[in-house]
């Protein structure tokens, strides 16, 4: 299964708030809802249907896979490798997930969105300690230093998204960041994710199918 790239609204109104759709997209969502909340007001409201185990583990899931922008396959192969490890499982999946190149990029406030952290990444414009690197889902490691060339740099001009990683807490303290660069001080922890997850469920989606 390829990435989504349909109507991101959509899939807020589903899910909640995820943080990698960028600003933007939540204040369209905001403004839409507002308007459909209002107008549910003069309409008889709709018997709430009772939530199956699977539907509530699935929707864990797909906040992880809308979020970081992945493939089902590539889910898949992170839960695989956090259940290998000796630690936590789900504390290793989201340390996995939170230390990807483009979701460093993403919350070091070069790019707005976590899918412009992708391109930016993939056309060349990102070095990881002094190297282009264009794959995306490169792991980053603590003292790992990125930055930005010199292309991009001018074409930006001064631009930059100081709190679109984390619009609500600031920026991460795993990350710290001058300017173009920036550098990665710790390995991410279940504090610096920012939106609402329970990554259990998540592994026990997939574990019946491991």
């Amino acid at each position: 299964m390829s990435r989504y790239r349909g109507p991101k609204v959509r899939i807020l109104k589903r899910l909640g708030s995820l943080p990698g759709f960028g600003r933007k997209v939540h204040q369209k969502f905001q403004k839409k809802n507002f308007q459909v909340n209002e107008h549910s007001l003069n309409t008889p409201k709709n018997k709430k249907k009772k939530k199956s185990s699977f539907s509530i583990r699935l929707k864990e899931k797909q906040k992880l896979r809308y979020h970081y922008g992945l493939t089902e396959k590539n889910l898949m192969q992170y839960v695989k490798k956090a259940l290998k490890k000796q630690t936590s499982t789900g504390k290793t999946l989201l340390t996995g997930l939170e230390m990807r190149l483009d979701n460093i990029v993403f919350k070091l406030g070069f790019a707005p969105t976590l899918p412009a952290a992708r391109q930016l990444i993939t056309h060349g414009h990102i070095c990881l300690n002094g190297k282009r690197r264009t794959i995306p889902s490169s792991q980053c490691s603590v003292n790992d230093l990125i930055t930005m060339n010199k292309s991009m740099k001018t074409e930006m001009n001064g631009q930059t998204f100081p709190n679109m990683g984390q619009p609500h807490r600031g920026r991460p303290s795993f990350l710290s960041r001058q300017n173009f660069s920036g550098k990665v001080q710790q390995y991410a922890s279940r504090k610096d994710i920012n939106f609402k997850i329970n990554e259990l469920l998540v592994i026990e989606y997939y574990s019946r199918n491991l």
